[in-house]
């Protein structure tokens, strides 16, 4: 499906009938990373799993891909799709969007999922190795870039045991242009601190995190599990940051426990 956002599409995939789950997939790659937990999800819920604005299929207009035109896309998506309320789940920047989504459409979340994710900007020595990463992308294209970022993202055990994840991961990874990596990139690098939001966060709120996440490790998480109240948190185990992908099945057990509640 498509739906016209501010001066983008952004493509969206519904799966399922049911109860309203909006997921948001992980930098660099698109709405596949859930593939393996929205279905089984979708036999129970109807899942909605959205490409983030220059990621995947959707593009990323003009300028910087602000984390306020990711909400105002996670918005427009809402609304094409009949979604009046929903649970939110949000991996890496997904979960920097839904801090957004929240401040601006709260009434529209009845819970949220972060996935390994932090509240916490960029240092500025992280800001600048972004923007450098965002120039380098439009002068050498996707491939270096992303094949720089597959040791980063997914865990140990995956990158030894699973060379078919990685192969699966880089695929996914490739169907983003340079120009959408380029402006997703410096919107990261402007994303305002999310953590003064996170008392203000009254929803259940899931914590999932990947046991090998180098990216957003486990002090991240536990930072968000402090200040959000009521907060449950759960780590998964052979998995780094892109845990939903190297491990669905502990994910999808963890979400289902968490929604029958």
């Amino acid at each position: 499906m498509q739906v016209r956002s501010g001066d983008t599409d952004i493509i969206y995939e519904v799966r399922g009938k049911g109860p309203d789950l909006v997921l948001l997939h992980p930098f660099p790659a698109n709405h596949e990373v859930w593939s393996a937990v929205a279905e089984p999800l979708s036999s129970v819920y109807r899942v909605i799993l959205p490409d983030l604005r220059g990621l995947g299929s959707s593009g990323p207009g003009e300028g910087i891909a602000t984390m306020e035109k990711h909400a105002n896309d996670v918005m427009r998506v809402c609304q094409d799709a009949g979604v009046e309320r929903a649970v939110f789940a949000g991996n890496s920047i997904g979960g920097y969007i839904l801090f957004e989504f929240w401040r601006r459409f709260r009434e529209r979340v009845s819970a949220l999922i972060l996935v390994d994710t932090k509240a916490s900007p960029d240092t500025e020595e992280a800001r600048k190795t972004r923007l450098a990463a965002a120039d380098d992308v439009l002068k050498r294209g996707t491939e270096p870039f992303i094949n720089a970022q597959l040791p980063k993202l997914l865990g140990e055990s995956t990158r030894r045991n699973r060379p078919d994840k990685v192969d699966q991961a880089k695929k996914l990874m490739m169907k983003s242009s340079a120009a959408g990596i380029a402006a997703v990139q410096r919107g990261m690098a402007e994303r305002p601190d999310s953590t003064p939001t996170l008392r203000m966060i009254d929803v259940p709120t899931l914590l999932l995190v990947g046991e090998e996440d180098g990216v957003t490790p486990a002090a991240e998480m536990e930072l968000i599990h402090r200040n959000v109240r009521g907060s449950e948190m759960r780590r998964i185990p052979q998995a780094g940051h892109y845990s939903p992908f190297e491990r669905p099945e502990d994910v999808h057990r963890a979400m289902r426990e968490f929604l029958r509640r």
